[in-house]
């Protein structure tokens, strides 16, 4: 195998080449830092804009939910975690609303797709093997709410059994369509 030399240009000591290497080293340490703390700081800005969507839809549910016949009172709780028997979070629920008889969990996106469907409906299948653990019985009911929604979305998150709570000008509504029964677990 060739030996490959590289031509060092007059002036420059092997010492100066471990400098600039050191350098190097500790730029590319500080970039990181930069980088972590950036990312701290976008995920802080996402639990805040969380935080307040849970928020602008909390203040008027329970009314809304009451004018459909759950009678809740104040028991609204905001940022439930569901941990496992090693204490790490399986689950976490917006806001849950309850009374004696039922437990609405409803989640909160600024802009429901799909997939956050999907997931709501695997988080209550966690909150009902939760509440069994504790004899709890009551019927659980779903809810996504969000600011914006698709038509699309609208319609499978209905299909899904999951009531629709959606920003209305100021406040927020639940549109249930003749016919919607919402699934219980």
């Amino acid at each position: 195998m060739a030996k490959t030399t590289i031509p060092v240009p007059r002036g420059i000591t092997f010492e100066d080449v471990w400098a600039s290497l050191r350098e190097l080293a500790e730029e590319h340490k500080k970039t990181e830092r930069v980088v972590k703390q950036t990312s701290r700081q976008i995920g802080g800005l996402h639990r805040s804009f969380g935080e307040l969507a849970v928020h602008m839809v909390a203040p008027g549910i329970i009314r809304h939910f009451n004018e459909k016949g759950y009678y809740f009172e104040s028991a609204l709780k905001i940022g439930l975690e569901i941990l496992d028997e090693n204490q790490k979070v399986r689950t976490e629920v917006d806001l849950i609303l309850e009374n004696d008889k039922f437990l609405i969990a409803v989640e909160v996106k600024a802009r429901p797709k799909e997939l956050d469907i999907e997931h709501h409906l695997k988080r209550l299948e966690i909150v009902r093997e939760h509440r069994n653990k504790y004899n709890d019985a009551r019927k659980i009911h779903g809810a996504i709410a969000g600011a914006i929604f698709t038509q699309e979305v609208k319609k499978l998150t209905l299909e899904a059994g999951l009531y629709v709570i959606e920003q209305s000008g100021d406040t927020m509504k639940i549109d249930v369509p003749e016919g919607f029964v919402p699934r219980e677990w």
